[in-house]
């Protein structure tokens, strides 16, 4: 359920157009959906405007495809299924084609591009693309294409300056980086732009599993620098959305019906 779909509703009804127990049998479906394994949420959108998304790990094949299935049941905004595996993927796009998988995460019905918006996504190293590419992805599902900046860490400092005017006309920069986190208080400082900083796992024994990068990100002495979890690109990209007020405006459905396929 989102905004356009109960405006809708509530039209057909004082058209005629829809009985009235007919809508009250549909509404009976807010604010969650109980399918015994799952309460699927066909609210957040009118709440948030963000998708819905499904976390795949510790789920079963079948979970996740009826998970989708009951989220594509109503509405027309995007739907995620996140961190999937091969068997989890198969199941869930046999379940309900037209799913475009990018990395480990599934989309449903993308938003169509907003060009509004200048969003760059940074990453310290090829190890940590499997991350940006979650975060790219999440961002594509609400119409927002990111500038990819790949393989840009401090260690070879001048391939970040050759792209200093891509930071400087950013409405947000995600920076993804592990080891020890250090890209993120350098782009801090070049760009006035909101940064979020996403700590991967990535690095060698001193770096914890990603600890020393959170930790060094959350101490970053370029001010306003904010932190997500480590390897949360998903985080990332829903809290730039936030920042940059799309989640507000398709709360509201505002021009969504010609951005929404």
């Amino acid at each position: 359920m989102d905004v356009n779909h109960l405006r809708k509703l509530l039209q057909d009804v004082a058209d005629g157009a829809t009985h009235p127990d007919d809508a009250v049998s549909e509404l009976r479906r807010l604010p969650f959906a109980d399918l015994g394994h799952a309460r699927i949420d066909h609210h957040r959108s009118i709440r948030q405007g963000l998708a819905e998304a499904a976390y795949a790990p510790g789920k079963s094949a079948s979970q996740c495809a009826s998970i989708i299935n009951e989220l594509l049941s109503v509405g027309d905004r995007p739907i995620l299924l996140t961190r999937v595996d091969d068997e989890q993927a198969t199941a869930a796009l046999e379940a309900a084609p037209g799913g475009d998988r990018v990395g480990d995460t599934i989309i449903w019905r993308a938003a169509e591009p907003v060009e509004s918006y200048s969003v760059v996504l940074a990453t310290a190293g090829t190890a940590d693309l499997p991350v940006a590419d979650e975060c790219a992805a999440v961002l594509a599902a609400h119409g927002v294409g990111p500038t990819r900046l790949t393989d840009v860490g401090v260690a070879g400092v001048h391939r970040l300056l050759q792209s200093v005017d891509d930071l400087a006309d950013a409405d947000a920069v995600i920076v993804v980086a592990g080891m020890e986190g250090a890209l993120a208080s350098l782009v801090g400082g070049i760009t006035g732009a909101p940064v979020i900083a996403v700590p991967t796992s990535v690095g060698y024994g001193s770096s914890f599993e990603g600890m020393t990068a959170l930790l060094a990100m959350l101490s970053s002495c370029a001010a306003g620098v904010s932190v997500v979890g480590i390897d949360n690109g998903y985080g990332a990209a829903c809290a730039a959305l936030r920042l940059l007020g799309v989640v507000q405006r398709n709360a509201a459905g505002t021009d969504s019906e010609s951005r929404y396929r």
